[in-house]
């Protein structure tokens, strides 16, 4: 997959600022002294559906909408964010959205994508189940000219966060590592794209909960790996199929990638609300664990984490709170 060049990047970066800010990043100084060195964060918590998904929902949802005469309905399957996301990017464009959750999805999730006006479907018992599903949907004969499926890996969407990455390494010091969740590879493929494109020397590292290791075991083993994902805690890292053009860019941009167990990153979410007093959701808070683990090592560094989002159930994040998790 090419990634995105600058002025690309910067030419998305007027897409979505005409419905969102730049996010903030901030260096927390008890985070610091946890972290033992100089940290930035990226809150992607503080964006509109509070999860940096929109960016990419944006791109996306205007090039179809410019490209696709007769569209009408957005079709994505997602674990949340990404549908919360295109839902509000279709009703800034005018358009509907279908989206498709697995059974048994976060209740507070689905309740913020119906609030963005979204006909929600739940179908299949993992995230893969509900993909197949709204793929079919969208590529119904009675569909095909009104529908367009919004992929959860596409290269608008990688346009879309890298968007993100770019304000992030113009606002802060020189980085020395990054560290960034992985669920399907949009946010690190636009993280390697934007550092890329600015030219830098800054170390890109994933982070996969070890509960769900389909992009670790592909990044090992350098061919992509199917793995059943079991992760109690980090819905949006629950991948069981990696994407293959994802895992092409993380071969050739990514220096490594950190598992974190379920426990760790209920840590790292505690800590962020110690800490900051922001909420994560649990994939949002693994690439901190993914630094905490490896915190022998920064010292003296200057390190960059992403936090992706906030959307964390009230009752789950309860359960962090008190560490019955």
């Amino acid at each position: 997959m090419q990634l995105p060049t600058l002025p690309e990047i910067e030419a998305a970066q007027s897409i979505v600022y005409a419905a969102m800010p730049p996010t903030p990043q901030y260096s927390w100084p008890l985070l610091n002294q946890r972290l033992g060195g100089q940290a930035y964060i990226k809150h992607e918590n503080h964006s509109p559906v509070g999860a940096f998904k929109l960016r990419g929902a944006l791109i996306y949802a205007t090039w179809l909408k410019e490209t696709r005469p007769g569209l009408q309905t957005l079709v994505a399957a997602t674990r949340g964010n990404h549908g919360q996301g295109v839902g509000l990017a279709a009703r800034l464009l005018g358009l509907r959205a279908i989206i498709v959750v697995p059974h048994g999805n976060s209740r507070e999730k689905n309740a913020a994508m119906l609030a963005q006006g979204v006909e929600l479907i739940e179908h299949g018992d993992d995230f893969q189940a509900s993909l197949e599903y709204a793929r079919e949907l969208a590529a119904a004969p009675a569909n095909a000219t009104s529908h367009a499926f919004i992929e959860s890996f596409h290269p608008r969407l990688v346009m879309g966060t890298a968007t993100y990455a770019l304000e992030f390494f113009r606002a802060t010091p020189p980085l020395d590592t990054i560290y960034v969740p992985i669920g399907l590879g949009s946010s690190i493929c636009g993280v390697s794209a934007a550092r890329n494109a600015l030219g830098l020397k800054t170390e890109v590292v994933g982070v996969v909960a070890a509960s769900s290791p389909s992009y670790a075991l592909s990044f090992r083993e350098r061919r992509v790996v199917e793995h059943p994902s079991q992760t109690q805690i980090a819905d949006g890292l629950a991948c069981r199929l990696p994407n293959a053009d994802a895992m092409q860019v993380i071969w050739n941009n990514v220096s490594r990638i950190v598992e974190v167990s379920d426990a760790e990153i209920a840590f790292a979410m505690r800590a962020y609300y110690q800490d900051t007093h922001n909420l994560s959701e649990g994939a949002a808070a693994a690439a901190l664990a993914g630094a905490l683990k490896e915190k022998d090592t920064l010292a003296a560094k200057t390190i960059g984490i992403v936090l992706t989002g906030a959307n964390v159930d009230l009752d789950l994040f309860s359960q962090v709170l008190e560490e019955k998790l």
